[in-house]
């Protein structure tokens, strides 16, 4: 599975995404890992600049499923809670889901999985 987090450097939300992410990752019980795209950064793929920051994509899926514009975007993402407000940042709601549809799909294997499988092979 591949988590990516695409951001503005100066986006307010950032650090409280990474720690939603952090925290949704431990609950799902997988690896706190993920790739994160500063979009202003010219070695990022010119793709991640349609979305706004921060972004979130699980596999190349946006969390979120609000798609992609077909154009560059300069502007702060806004998310949906199951309240129906707006705010900045994914909530670890929105982000577990996205994890345990992946889980579903049987394309990601759990952190305790991975060592019981890493056990048995040396064991």
């Amino acid at each position: 599975m591949r988590v990516e987090l695409i951001f503005d450097p100066d986006c307010p939300n950032v650090e409280a995404t990474r720690q939603q992410l952090s925290r949704a990752l431990q609950e799902v019980g997988l690896a706190e890992q993920w790739v994160e795209w500063d979009r202003q950064d010219p070695k990022s793929p010119p793709y991640f600049r349609r979305y706004g920051s921060p972004t979130v994509l699980v596999d190349g899926e946006d969390i979120a499923s609000q798609g992609t514009r077909e154009d560059e975007v300069s502007c702060c993402r806004l998310y949906q809670d199951s309240e129906g407000k707006f705010r900045g940042t994914p909530s670890g709601e929105t982000l577990r889901h996205a994890l345990d549809r992946r889980r579903a799909s049987g394309s990601i294997e759990s952190v305790a999985a991975r060592k019981a499988a890493r056990s048995t092979w040396i064991g």
